[in-house]
């Protein structure tokens, strides 16, 4: 880990146990999850993967065959960032592009032979970022947040202020 991102993390822990220990939900979950990343992100770097081509290899790895726009929908990002991983991926090998039933217009993105062999390598990276979280919490404490963060998806999915904008 470079000084920076261990700067970073001790921010972070003086931010929650120092400074503002009942800062916002919100702040907290966003922190969690920037060290979530973070970590796998180290992880990922060592096989030359970047963390957004992780988010789109896990879905093709589900799906393939999407379209570029399917795609973008599924990972919840714009199509232009969508492009620019996906030329990336094309380029390292991870992905092909092909037209299905004569259709030019349509392109539609699946792994290569390369990129479904990084499942069974990147997928235990992940499982060992989630373990390092769990330390020390419980099973009665797991599923207590899972279910506290599921509840507030479900409130924010029915926001009627985000169905406005």
């Amino acid at each position: 880990m470079v000084k920076r991102e261990v700067r970073e993390s001790q921010s972070v822990l003086r931010h929650w146990h120092t400074d503002v220990p009942d800062d916002r939900m919100a702040h907290l979950v966003r922190d969690a999850g920037r060290l979530l990343a973070k970590s796998l992100q180290a992880r990922l770097a060592e096989h030359d993967v970047s963390f957004g081509h992780w988010s789109f290899l896990r879905i093709l790895w589900v799906t393939e065959g999407l379209s570029q726009r399917e795609l973008s929908d599924e990972a919840g990002v714009m199509e232009p960032t969508t492009f620019t991983a996906l030329k990336a991926m094309e380029q390292k090998g991870l992905i092909e592009r092909r037209q299905l039933n004569g259709n030019r217009r349509k392109v539609h993105i699946f792994l290569s032979p390369k990129g479904h062999a990084l499942k069974d390598i990147l997928t235990p990276l992940a499982e060992d970022v989630n373990a390092t979280a769990l330390e020390g919490i419980t099973y009665d404490e797991m599923k207590a947040t899972r279910s506290v963060l599921l509840r507030m998806i479900d409130n924010l999915a029915q926001d009627e202020f985000l169905d406005k904008h």
